[in-house]
Parts: C-alpha cells; structure tokens; sequence
C-alpha cells in the first residue's frame, strides 16, 4: 500500500511527460506553461487510491488519472476567465499572460487530449469509466453555470449552495476514485460508498477552499485574498452571514455586494468575524467530513487498506493552502 505522498510522486513522474505536440507553438506552450504551474494533482492521485483499496494498481489507473487531471486543469483555465482572475497558483493565469482567445482554445485542448487518454485502456473497462467520466464532466459544467447564476440571484438558501458546489467539486472527486475502483474490480456496493466518501469529503473540501479565499494566508494559498467577495459569490460563507447579521449589517453586506470600493474585501471580512463565520465553517466542515468517514467505514476491505484514504481525508480538511 503506498501513501498519498508516495503515490503523488509516482503520478508527477508519469504526469511529466508531453502533453501536446510542438506545433503551433501559440497554441500548445500555453497549455505547457498552465501545467507547469503545479497543483495538488489530488484528483488523478486519489484515482489511484480508489484502485489500489480493492488491488494492485493497474497501468490504466495512471492513463485514467492523467485524463483527469487534464480535464481538471481545462476548467481552471476557463474559470479563470469567467472569474476574471488574474493569478492562479501564485502565477498570472493563462488569459492574463496570453488573452481570452487563447486561453479558451488551450482549455479546448486539454479537454480534447483528456478523452485520448482515456480512450488507451482496456476495452473491459471503458464504457463505465467513459460513462462516469461523461456524467461528472456534465454535471462539473452544470455546477459552473449555477455558481455564475447565484451571483445575480438576490436569495440563495444554504441548500441550493451545497448543490452547487457538489456539482462543481464534489462529484469529480467523488469519480475520481469510483474510476480508480471500477479499475480494480471492485463491487457496485463498494463503487457507491466509495462515491459517497469522496463527495461529502470534496464537500468539506470545498467548505475549506471558500474559508481559505477569505481568511486564508495569500502567500500560501497562491490566490488573491477575497476574490468570491470582490465577485459577489454568495459562498456558504456569505449566505451564512446574511442569515446571522443583524439587519444593520444585513443592509451593509447587501451596500457592500453592490459596489466595488476599495475596502469592500476589508469591510465584508469585518462583518463576517463579527457573525462568527469561521467557527460556524468550522462545524460545517467538520459535519460533511464525518458523513464521508461513515461512507468509508461502510466498504467491504480490510481496514489498513483504507489507511491511506484516511490520511488524505484529514490532510484535505486541515490543509491552509
């Protein structure tokens, strides 16, 4: 059984390798520049802890985790443009270093060398995994879409948001590591607790990241501090704020979403310490991260084959950048 740092290691040697052709330059360095920035690599690596929980890890678990991670940076690029950011991993984006166009045609082209991927393994495997990946990539779509939605919509309920961000995270780590299982045999029964497991975590994770942008330290987390405030994301962080201030604070969060001022990141920070929405965060997270061990409990292994996936649970909900 190897850790998550282990297999993090094995999966950066295989990742290394070149993506795209040489020609046109103008369309394929860009791609070679946003993959160079780094990352986690947490997707394609928990693919290969979902395989390994049930058996050895097959070779396809590292083709399959590379069209994940290829998928996974094509909506970074995109979202970059639609959130307008300007620095991802502590780097300038890909639109702010190349512009717009081309950014969108290098998201393109991830997406298109992800299905080559895929499309290299085993024929016994390939209509479940193509099956799951098309479903997440759909419902990944989806969740971008109701996020940008929220942010014109004046009332958006707590439930609505863990919908959406279930959408837009949860669910691709969630198939990330039913891929990876589906890849060692593993039973339907086993397949869905381990889905579970991964979409209540990606939950809590998501719950964390929304923290981090707010009150997180920018040095580590490699992005603008305050960037779903400057954007008006009704975060759970926001929602939550709206439901506990009181209504002096209520009508400045409201002001405050209308404008763009300067200080407007400072301002909103203030109310949210004063409503208690890091400790509220806290609980939230802490709540999601208990369904996921319970579903994790639920699979039929030896318990020191799920030692590895316990690890990377804790290191996903304490992480600080």
């Amino acid at each position: 059984m190897y850790s998550f740092k282990e297999l993090s290691k094995l999966f950066a040697e295989h990742f290394a390798a070149k993506h795209f052709p040489e020609k046109p330059e103008t369309l394929y360095e860009p791609g070679n520049y946003f993959l160079s920035l780094g990352g986690k690599r947490i997707r394609p690596v928990m693919c290969l802890m979902g395989n390994e929980l049930f058996d050895e890890i097959n070779p396809d678990a590292y083709q399959v985790g590379t069209a994940i991670e290829l998928f996974h940076n094509f909506t970074l690029v995109h979202d970059d443009i639609m959130d307008d950011a300007s620095l991802r991993r502590g780097k300038p984006t890909v639109h702010a270093k190349y512009g717009s166009t081309v950014a969108l045609l290098t998201g393109d082209v991830m997406l298109i060398r992800s299905y080559d991927y895929l499309n290299s393994i085993k024929t016994e495997y390939l209509h479940k995994v193509l099956s799951l990946f098309n479903k997440t990539a759909r419902e990944v779509c989806e969740g971008q879409q109701i996020d940008m939605d929220f942010e014109k919509q004046e009332n958006v309920s707590l439930a609505d948001y863990i919908e959406m961000i279930s959408l837009k995270t949860s669910v691709l780590l969630a198939a990330s590591l039913e891929m990876g299982a589906i890849l060692g045999g593993a039973s339907e029964y086993n397949c869905k607790h381990l889905y579970e497991f991964g979409k209540n975590l990606g939950i809590a994770f998501q719950i964390q990241d929304d923290y981090l942008d707010a009150f997180g330290d920018p040095e580590k987390f490699g992005k603008d501090v305050g960037g779903d405030i400057k954007h008006n994301k009704k975060t759970f962080l926001m929602l939550y704020a709206l439901q506990a201030a009181s209504d002096v604070q209520k009508a400045e969060l409201k002001q405050l979403m209308q404008d763009n001022s300067a200080d407007k990141v400072e301002k909103v920070l203030a109310i949210f310490k004063a409503c208690n929405v890091d400790a509220w965060a806290n609980q939230l997270k802490e709540k999601y991260y208990q369904t996921a061990l319970n579903h994790l409990e639920s699979i039929a292994v030896v318990s020191v084959r799920k030692k590895p996936l316990l690890e990377l649970a804790a290191f996903l909900i304490q992480r600080d950048y």
